[in-house]
């Protein structure tokens, strides 16, 4: 109980001040604005008005308009008291004089007589009796009796006279009257009029600065506009209640009023309609009103133009006539929009449209047809006033709007802010938290937040902080990645500097960081044993081979595993898969240092080895060769033997790694082959090396554009077997002459060719030279049957070495019945139908066709059938020791036999004694060709022959041709015994 109490009485003075304090609001916002409004209803109700007048008389007269202006006073006064009496005197836009004549009533006291149009410029009195002048008066001077005085001017005299003549002239819609004043009365109106002209311009300029402030704090150009605009109505009601003709309390001087009111109307309608258009635009733009508020637009400036410029009374009624179609107009689209839209904005300025609209009309219909009555219900004073608190309740309207749509997005920012996926945060210069959002604190592990006192240093190191602090005062925009303090977490921050503190955003980028890692790895490494793959292993390669300018040493391994193929094909690709990570996990534990291992093929790697010596290299990858194949791989419950064969090279400087890598595998090629078991080594002066240079050279040479300089042809013959003596038939061979003088064979210069990719090249070359040196030489060559003519496997793939071919046989189609194109089995093989078209149409010139090296293929006889070759050139390799073999006989006789079944002719290469010879006679090979009947030679050399037995020098071969030429008895037993 007794601690109840206490909590009781600690409570009770906090509960108090509550009380007080609502009080005081309900006091403050309610209570005093009513009680105003109250008091203020009553005293313009019930209490006495100080300035209220009494005792004006309108006067009747007699009145005279003089438009050519040339009536004296006396001419004047004559005509005038001829004229009716009437109270009002219209001058319906005239500028011309107006003479009037007014019988003042006889009254006591002293009196004024008050002439009140706010349009008269100037006015002259007389006394009617004697026509003395009284005093004349204009806006900037008066004489006399006469004076300017509150819209108009006024004649105070003592005794009154009993009739007055007087002469005005006017400006605008103009309306003459005369009132007589007690002139204790009309010094109270006077005091009235200025009264109530200081209030109207106080309160509208007050009411103009108040919004201007308003507008100016908030930077809305809109309500500065609309400051502008409360002035101009000013004007136009102070126009109206002839309150005009001062500003400020100062008088506007005489020759700039009336320029002043053209200017202040155009300026109000310029204002109202840029200021329709700046509350309505979203609206506007959704009607068809687009053309006429364009075309009001363009009128703006001309009409100021002629405010400026066209006179007074010309100006007024075309102002009056567009202002009235422009207000319609706005005001019709006003009330769609309130009718569409049902906006308040649109209404509360209809309203005030309206009013204006009104007023304006009065007091054009005033001016025009005289209808004054009218303004007794409206004018411009009380329009005024009325659309001057329209137009403020519509922009105070829009006001409200404007700040509840930035209420909702600042409502919608702090929801985005709170659930934006990434951290939000600012910072003070010291490094302090001023705010986060939730997403960042979840990031961070931040549960106790404290604005103000929470650090970056506890989730990031010092070193980040100042580069985030010296990066956001160097430039616009900061970005960096981070890392958390345990080193658990990464992030990448952009932070900017904005009012002296650093407003930023956190990603936490810890995954993205692993999968950007993780694709790093996979880009230059294999995936399945996770040594580096081609691409790594040349960006090693190219990092090592630097330190051979500083003359350090470097070898490279390539390394080839035999038969791996087998446990892919027996066992599967898992069983091949876990003993390629077997064979690499022994592989990298072989080497040291900066050596690497990099995988380039299925079963193929290579190891680059820096700084390594090629002894040195050399006992390294025994050891690896050793260890790859001395204990069996294990799989399950299968075991495996694998042996590899490697290929070291020394590497030099310069070498790029595609040759260094060539180089390796050539020897890796040669180590298969049995040679070092396992292991073959290219030092830096290895002949290797020297024929890949060469290689590389005329490689080189032959991708420019004199590809075939230096070529040439030699003619090797090919001696027909029944009648060696009665025909010359050859073979072309291509040839290469070096600067040196040297010939290099075909066989290199085909196999740069073919990997330069400008094979067709030189067998366009080849086709068109020999077949212009037949073409020359034709009728020396009147016992060639054919000459042969090799065609390489990538110009028979090449459409457009192919359609070259045609037109060149076309051009030499008189002997391409001589020519003999030699296509190889394998190559014919590769495209069955691509060949046999190509068959097809070089026989359509006359082209004999024979299928190179066959025997070597594996499915020559299976296809034979499909390709209509002429000849059989039989593969060297069955003739060259045909009788060390009887196999080879056989397969040789077999051959013959089907080509004779097929209708073909065939001919043996590569022989090289008589007794081949003699063999290949008696098998029944048409054709031979080999050393042993010439070696090849220079084109005119066979020309010098009759046959190609010419050319023999072999005596066995000689003598074996001269039993020939006996009786053939003992050799048809033989060939009997052979078949």
């Amino acid at each position: 109980m007794p601690k109840l109490s206490h909590q009781f009485r600690a409570s009770l003075p906090s509960a108090l001040q509550a009380a007080v304090e609502l009080i005081l609001k309900i006091f403050s916002y309610y209570l005093i604005p009513i009680g105003i409004a109250v008091v203020s209803l009553i005293a313009l109700v019930f209490w006495h008005d100080e300035y209220r007048t009494s005792g004006d008389v309108p006067l009747t007269m007699h009145v005279l308009a003089d438009p050519a202006g040339t009536l004296d006073p006396a001419s004047a006064l004559g005509q005038a008291r001829a004229r009716a009496l009437t109270n009002t005197h219209d001058t319906h836009l005239s500028e011309a004089p107006v003479w009037f004549v007014v019988e003042p009533m006889p009254r006591p006291g002293a009196q004024v007589l008050e002439f009140p149009s706010r349009h008269a410029l100037d006015i002259a009195c007389w006394n009617a009796a004697s026509l003395a002048p009284l005093g004349t008066a204009s806006r900037s001077d008066s004489t006399g009796l006469l004076s300017a005085d509150k819209a108009g001017f006024a004649l105070s005299v003592a005794p009154l006279p009993r009739q007055l003549l007087c002469r005005g002239t006017f400006a605008g819609p103009a309306r003459l009257t005369v009132v007589q004043w007690p002139i204790e009365q009309y010094v109270l109106s006077v005091k009235q009029y200025h009264r109530k002209s200081g209030l109207l311009d106080g309160g509208m300029i007050v009411l103009a600065l108040f919004i201007l402030i308003t507008a100016l704090i908030n930077r809305q150009p809109v309500y500065v506009m609309f400051a502008g605009w409360l002035i101009l109505n000013l004007r136009v009601g102070a126009l109206s209640a002839g309150w005009d003709i001062q500003w400020l309390g100062q008088a506007v001087p005489s020759e700039w009023l009336l320029r002043s009111r053209a200017v202040t109307f155009t300026m109000y309608g310029i204002a109202t309609l840029t200021l329709y258009q700046a509350l309505l635009k979203d609206h506007l733009a959704e009607m068809r009103y687009v053309v006429p508020m364009r075309v009001m637009q363009w009128l703006c400036m001309p009409m100021l133009a002629a405010a400026i410029l066209v006179p007074y009374g010309m100006y007024l009624p075309l102002m009056w006539g567009i202002l009235a179609c422009c207000f319609s107009l706005m005001t019709i689209g006003l009330f769609k929009i309130i009718v569409e839209s049902r906006t308040r904005v649109a209404a509360w300025f209809a309203a005030s449209f309206a009013v204006t609209f009104m007023a304006s009309l009065a007091e054009v219909a005033s001016a025009a047809f005289g209808m004054r009555e009218l303004l007794g219900v409206i004018n411009s004073v009380t329009a005024a006033l009325a659309s001057s608190l329209l137009a403020a309740l519509a922009v105070a309207e829009q006001m409200r709007m404007e700040t509840e749509k930035r209420q909702e997005a600042q409502e919608e920012l702090e929801h985005a802010y709170k659930a934006m996926p990434v951290g939000l945060f600012t910072l003070d210069i010291y490094g302090h938290f001023l705010s986060v959002n939730p997403a960042l604190q979840k990031m961070l592990g931040m549960t106790d937040f404290t604005a103000g006192r929470t650090a970056w240093r506890q989730y990031f190191t010092e070193a980040s902080w100042a580069a985030l602090h010296e990066q956001v005062h160097a430039k616009v925009e900061a970005e960096m990645e981070l890392t958390s303090r345990d080193g658990g977490q990464r992030f990448q921050v952009s932070a900017t500097l904005a009012r002296s503190r650093i407003e930023g955003v956190l990603q936490d980028t810890t995954e993205k960081h692993k999968a950007t890692e993780q694709l790093r790895f996979m880009a230059n490494n294999d995936p399945l044993t996770k040594v580096f793959n081609r691409r790594g292993i040349e960006r090693e390669f190219s990092n090592a081979s630097a330190s051979l300018a500083a003359g350090r040493p470097m070898a490279l391994a390539y390394v080839d595993l035999d038969r791996f193929k087998l446990i892919n094909d027996l066992f599967g690709h898992g069983a091949g898969d876990e003993v390629l990570k077997q064979v690499c996990e022994r592989m990298g534990a072989m080497l040291a240092g900066g050596q690497q291992l990099g995988r380039v093929g299925g079963d193929e790697f290579v190891i680059v080895m820096p700084e390594t010596a090629i002894p040195l290299a050399s006992i390294i990858v025994r050891g690896i060769v050793d260890r790859l194949g001395s204990t069996p791989y294990r799989v399950g419950d299968k075991a495996f033997h694998v042996r590899a064969s490697v290929g070291l090279i020394e590497v030099v400087p310069g070498m790029p790694m595609k040759d260094a890598v060539s180089t390796a595998d050539r020897a890796c090629r040669e180590a298969k082959t049995g040679t070092g078991d396992g292991l073959v080594v290219y030092e830096r002066d290895a002949d290797a090396f020297r024929q890949r240079a060469a290689e590389l050279d005329l490689v080189e040479r032959l991708s420019g554009p004199a590809a075939t300089d230096g070529l040439l042809l030699e003619m090797q013959p090919i001696m027909s077997l029944r009648t060696p003596f009665e025909s010359l038939n050859f073979e072309v061979l291509l040839r290469m002459r070096e600067p040196d003088g040297r010939i290099v064979p075909a066989g290199a210069v085909i196999v740069a060719a073919e990997k330069s990719g400008r094979a067709s090249v030189i067998d366009r070359w080849v086709l068109t030279s020999t077949l212009a040196w037949i073409a020359e030489h034709n009728d020396e060559l009147v016992n060639t049957r054919f000459v042969c003519m090799n065609l390489s496997g990538a110009s028979l793939n090449d459409e457009r070495f192919v359609q070259d071919t045609f037109d060149i046989l076309g051009r030499y189609v008189h002997v391409a019945s001589r020519l003999c194109l030699e296509i190889t089995e394998s190559v014919a093989l590769h495209d069955l139908d691509n060949t046999r078209r190509f068959i097809d149409q070089v026989r359509g010139f006359g082209v004999k066709v024979a299928l190179d090296d066959f025997g070597a293929g594996y499915t020559s006889f299976s296809y034979l059938k499909e390709l209509p070759a002429d000849v059989l050139k039989i593969d060297g390799n069955f003739i060259v020791n045909i009788n060390a073999h009887p196999a080879n006989v056989a397969i040789v006789e077999a051959i013959v036999s089907l080509a004779v079944n097929l209708g073909m002719k065939t001919i043996a290469e590569w022989a090289e004694d008589a007794a081949t010879v003699q063999t290949l006679q008696e098998i029944g090979v048409d054709y031979v060709q080999g050393f042993v009947v010439a070696r090849s030679m220079p084109p005119e050399r066979i020309l010098e022959g009759r046959s190609s037995a010419s050319f023999i020098q072999d005596a066995a071969l000689l003598a074996l041709l001269s039993e020939w030429d006996k009786p053939p008895t003992s050799h048809l037993a033989s060939v009997t015994r052979l078949h």
